[in-house]
């Protein structure tokens, strides 16, 4: 049963300075997604972003390293997001700028509850969890990274030019919208690996002992996010015209970094953040440009 009720269809200042406020979030935090997502047309441009801005967000509650933030004011802080988000899918409004942005988005391409919930509840696991089983491994990934993947296939398929002949259905496309959601969270992980560890005190990799990470693992992880990788290409010519460049160049700059990842050794990566330069990415949007085009 959705939560929504319906608003005004009137646009309003407040409604337009609270997407100005997401976009800003997602400029500063992230130039990659940043990049990518000016190839989307509108309206699935700002509602990508409103989604994104909110993830990004709660990701600040949790993973803020002020040793001074104790783990009971993160909680709450989290709840009291969830329970503003919640507030406003049901209302419409929230004096959250951010969260507001993300309701007005969710109603309007309808994302519901049973994609929120999982991505606070993988968001709370971060507060406690600190090494994952398998199980806790895949239950994370799927809330922190999968149903983003999800929540932004709702606005790809709610764009004007959504219904042609060459897109598929929501049902056919959301496996590989969560395998690039997941992909994308895995390479963070392992370039992440230092700082997860050093400073957050986690360990996503389920049996892996960062003090040791190895070639061997390294090649391990990458071979998982190369299936995951090609398992969301092989959805993406399905995808509609306003979004398919964008995701190209999404896709194509994770596969980049996947393989700047395994020609590095394990070593160096457990000391350095391995990037891709702006100017490989600039390549790759070109080139996406020109494979995505209709």
């Amino acid at each position: 049963m959705t939560l929504f009720v319906s608003r005004s269809g009137t646009r309003t200042l407040y409604d337009s300075v609270s997407e100005a406020s997401s976009a800003v979030v997602i400029r500063r935090y992230s130039s990659s997604f940043g990049l990518a997502s000016r190839l989307l047309a509108e309206p699935v441009r700002t509602q990508v972003r409103n989604i994104y801005a909110l993830v990004r967000v709660a990701d600040e509650i949790v993973d803020n390293p002020d040793q001074g933030l104790a783990r009971e004011a993160r909680a709450t802080m989290l709840h009291w997001l969830q329970e503003d988000v919640r507030h406003a899918l049901a209302t419409g409004y929230s004096g959250n700028l951010v969260v507001h942005a993300f309701a007005r988005t969710a109603i309007d391409v309808g994302i519901e509850d049973d994609v929120v919930a999982p991505f606070f509840d993988s968001m709370r696991m971060d507060l406690d969890t600190r090494s994952h089983t398998q199980e806790s491994f895949d239950r994370y990934v799927y809330g922190s990274a999968e149903v983003v993947g999800l929540m932004c296939l709702r606005a790809f398929l709610a764009a004007p030019d959504a219904q042609g002949p060459t897109t598929a259905s929501y049902d056919e496309l959301a496996p590989g919208a969560r395998r690039l959601g997941a992909a994308f969270q895995k390479l963070n992980f392992v370039r992440d690996l230092t700082d997860d560890h050093d400073l957050l005190r986690r360990d996503y990799f389920p049996g892996l002992d960062v003090e040791t990470f190895c070639d061997t693992d390294r090649d391990r992880i990458l071979d998982d996010i190369d299936a995951d990788l090609a398992a969301a290409a092989a959805v993406v010519p399905r995808l509609p015209s306003s979004s398919r460049r964008a995701v190209l160049a999404a896709h194509a700059t994770f596969a980049e970094l996947a393989t700047r990842l395994r020609a590095t050794p394990a070593e160096q990566i457990r000391r350095t953040r391995v990037r891709v330069p702006a100017a490989v990415k600039l390549r790759l949007v070109a080139s996406a440009l020109h494979g995505g085009a209709a």
